[in-house]
């Protein structure tokens, strides 16, 4: 008799095989935070005076994915307060500025000052350099595996962005 494939796939995890310390989620959010962390130290090494985070929302605005708060909150998963606070200190570095709307005075726009765009052009080899380290010794074929693993999950969890 011949076994007809399931409409569900077999679960990875179970309630007998799941383990906290081998978690999938665990381990994504251990290297995220430490990719993070390292990137902190090689900016403050190169003297950007900003954030990993700081630069990726200074990024957002730079290349047009977002130009107000609620886009960039939308955009980068942070709460209102949040992401007003760290408007509040690009804006206090000169590296952004709050444009208000002429037609609709509620909205405010974000945009690039030029030391702002000197500074996001200045700050990847930041990011190459902790990349780099933290691949060493994969192969391009196994990097690309793992972006193609890392983007599956993505779409399986409903993230556009």
């Amino acid at each position: 008799m011949t076994r007809l494939p399931s409409a569900e796939p077999e679960p990875l995890y179970t309630p007998e095989t799941y383990s906290p310390e081998d978690s999938v989620g665990r381990l994504i959010a251990e290297v995220s935070r430490r990719l993070q962390a390292d990137i902190d130290e090689e900016m403050a090494r190169m003297g950007a005076g900003i954030t990993s985070a700081q630069w990726g929302v200074l990024m957002r605005i730079a290349k047009g994915c977002a130009s107000t708060s609620a886009q960039l909150c939308r955009s980068a998963h942070y709460d209102t307060g949040s992401m007003t606070r760290m408007l509040d200190r690009l804006e206090e570095k000169g590296l952004i500025r709050r444009v208000r709307n002429s037609p609709d005075r509620r909205v405010v726009s974000l945009e690039v000052t030029e030391a702002g765009r000197a500074l996001e052009r200045r700050l990847p080899p930041a990011a190459i350099k902790v990349l780099n380290a933290h691949l060493r010794g994969f192969t391009h074929g196994e990097l690309a595996q793992l972006k193609d693993f890392l983007n599956r999950m993505r779409v399986n969890g409903g993230i556009t962005t």
